[in-house]
C-alpha cells in the first residue's frame, strides 16, 4: 500500500520537504513538495523481474527558497489551494495504466513488454528519437527525418505517409517524443499542438503515460486531433515491427 502519510496531503496541507544529494553527504534545499499523483504500475528490477511498484509524482515548489519549520504548514496550505484551483482534477488523475496494459489483451506477453519500456528508459534521448524513425520507417512513413537537438521547436521527428495509402498519402506527419517515467499532461499536449506546422498531423509518443485532461485535450472537439502513444503501446509496437532496439542502446549519436 502507498505511504499513508504522503497520501494524507490531498486533503491536509502536510509539508514534504525535497532535498537533492550534491555529493560528499551535502544535501541542497529544493523547496516544498506537493503530491500531484500517485498510480500502480508494474516495473522490472534489477534483477529483471516484474514488480508492482507504487509511483509518487511530485511538484515542487522552490519559492520560497528559506522556510522555518515552524511556518512550513501555513506556507504549504497556500500553495496547495492555489495549486489545486489552477489544476484541474483531470489533469491529476491518470489514464490508469492497468487498463491501457491489461494483460490477455495484447498481442505481446505483458510481461516482455514491460521489459522492453524498461530498456528503452535507458536509451539515450537523442537515439530514442532515433528508434522512433526506425519504426515509422518499419510503418511505410516515407522521408523520415529526426530535427536537430537544438532549435527543434518542439517536434522531433518528421515524417511523410507512404503514396500507396489510399486516404493518408503524402500527409505530413510531426512527432513529439518524451523518453521519461512521469505522465505526460495536458499543457504538454497542448504546446506540443501549437508547435505544429498548420498542415501536420500530430504524434505524441512517450515511454510513460498520460493523464486523463492530456486524453481529453488531444480529442478536443474543435482542435485538431493529436494521436497519443503510451509506453505500452509503444514497446508493443517495436517488438510487432521487430526493430532492433538494442542497437540504439548502445551508443548516444542521432541517427537522422
Amino acid at each position: 500500500m502507498p505511504n499513508k502519510r504522503l497520501l494524507e496531503q490531498y486533503t491536509v496541507p502536510v509539508p514534504f520537504f525535497g532535498f537533492i544529494n550534491v555529493g560528499k553527504q551535502e544535501y541542497r534545499f529544493l523547496g516544498l513538495l506537493e503530491l500531484l499523483r500517485n498510480y500502480q504500475e508494474t516495473q522490472v528490477d534489477t534483477g529483471g523481474e516484474l514488480r508492482n511498484v507504487w509511483i509518487f509524482e511530485f511538484r515542487i515548489h522552490s519559492d520560497p527558497n528559506i522556510v522555518p519549520i515552524d511556518h512550513a504548514p501555513a506556507i504549504c496550505a497556500q500553495f496547495l489551494a492555489e495549486s489545486k484551483r489552477a489544476t484541474p482534477y483531470l489533469e491529476r488523475e491518470l489514464a490508469n495504466p492497468v487498463e491501457e496494459m491489461t494483460p490477455g489483451k495484447l498481442p505481446v506477453p505483458f510481461p516482455e513488454l514491460e521489459k522492453l519500456r524498461a530498456q528503452m528508459l535507458q536509451i539515450h534521448p537523442i537515439s530514442f528519437e532515433g528508434l522512433v524513425k526506425a519504426l515509422m520507417q518499419a510503418s511505410r512513413f516515407v522521408d523520415v527525418a529526426v530535427t536537430r537537438a537544438s532549435g527543434d521547436g518542439g517536434i522531433d521527428v518528421n515524417a511523410f505517409v507512404d503514396e500507396t495509402d489510399d486516404f493518408f498519402a503524402g500527409t505530413h506527419v510531426q512527432v513529439q517524443v518524451k523518453r521519461r517515467r512521469h505522465a505526460v499532461g495536458s499543457v504538454e499536449v497542448n504546446n506540443f499542438r501549437g508547435a505544429l506546422n498548420t498542415t501536420a498531423k500530430g504524434v505524441f509518443i512517450t515511454t510513460s503515460h498520460y493523464t486523463r485532461a492530456a486524453i481529453g485535450e488531444a480529442r478536443h472537439p474543435s482542435k485538431p486531433c493529436i494521436t497519443l502513444i503510451d509506453g505500452g503501446r509503444f514497446a508493443e509496437m517495436v517488438m510487432r515491427n521487430r526493430i532492433d532496439y538494442t542497437a540504439f542502446l548502445k551508443h548516444e549519436g542521432s541517427s537522422s
